[in-house]
């Protein structure tokens, strides 16, 4: 299947509304430069290339290759909300932000530190990694910028337990400029599937039966589960934060 390239496109936007990927495209297309995309230009779509279907309510729970979260949610939008107490105290998932709605509102967030092509590799990377973990695409994008803002060149902190990369994972990788994007997905990959040193998400989330409490864990290593808001050593409003990022909420300093 070919495809014109119009103003405004992206070979990101192109994959997203065709049910491929970047990688794909760029492999289909040998030569092409995704920073000097032409209006007319024709691109060969790989494997059929077919637009997506439109997205329609509730989350989805999640298949073997699915994006876990993808589709359906709220529009998202206002202002910070105070949560607090047990994890039945914060919003369901069927009350967050859309996935698409989250991707814009912070993704302008990381081009204060962060290339369009770095950012292109995030957005792949959570992508790839809801995929094989089944992590909710929507819990790794908060956590990413929770963590770092998703700044991949955070700085690795260290207090008992080092915590390096974009989600600053347990003993997991750094970014590497040598291997820009591999190193990006690796960083991802950390934080949400483990290392051999700590849990990540996933392990959080099979753990605890839910995204809130998986978070407290993330943050403190230990939860209390009547009372979220509880630091346990590390950093009190961690949880409430994450809730009004996945509820599409802004603050001053988000």
């Amino acid at each position: 299947m070919s495809y014109t390239i119009k103003s405004g496109d992206t070979l990101w936007q192109i994959a997203k509304d065709h049910h491929t990927s970047v990688d794909a495209i760029e492999k289909a297309n040998p030569g092409i430069n995704p920073k000097a995309l032409q209006v007319g230009q024709v691109i060969r779509l790989p494997g059929g290339g077919s637009p997506k279907p439109p997205h329609n309510g509730g989350g989805n729970q999640g298949g073997k290759g699915e994006i876990v979260g993808a589709h359906g949610g709220t529009n998202g939008g206002g202002n910070f909300v105070t949560y607090q107490g047990p994890a039945s105290a914060y919003p369901p998932r069927d009350k967050w932000a859309s996935y698409d709605f989250l991707w814009k509102q912070n993704s302008a967030l990381m081009k204060f530190n962060d290339s369009p092509q770095e950012i292109q590799w995030i957005h792949e990377a959570i992508e790839k990694v809801s995929r094989s973990s089944g992590v909710d695409v929507r819990c790794i994008l908060c956590i990413i910028v929770q963590e770092s803002g998703g700044n991949v060149r955070i700085p690795t902190t260290n207090n008992g337990v080092r915590n390096p990369g974009i989600m600053q994972s347990h003993n997991g990788v750094a970014f590497d400029p040598a291997r820009p994007k591999e190193s990006i997905l690796q960083m991802v990959r950390d934080g949400t599937e483990g290392t051999k040193d700590g849990d990540g998400l996933k392990q959080l989330h099979k753990k605890y039966g839910n995204y809130y409490e998986a978070f407290r864990g993330y943050n403190s290593g230990s939860v209390n589960k009547a009372n979220l808001n509880d630091p346990v050593g590390a950093t009190g409003d961690y949880v409430e934060k994450a809730a009004n990022r996945l509820m599409g909420h802004s603050w001053a300093g988000m």
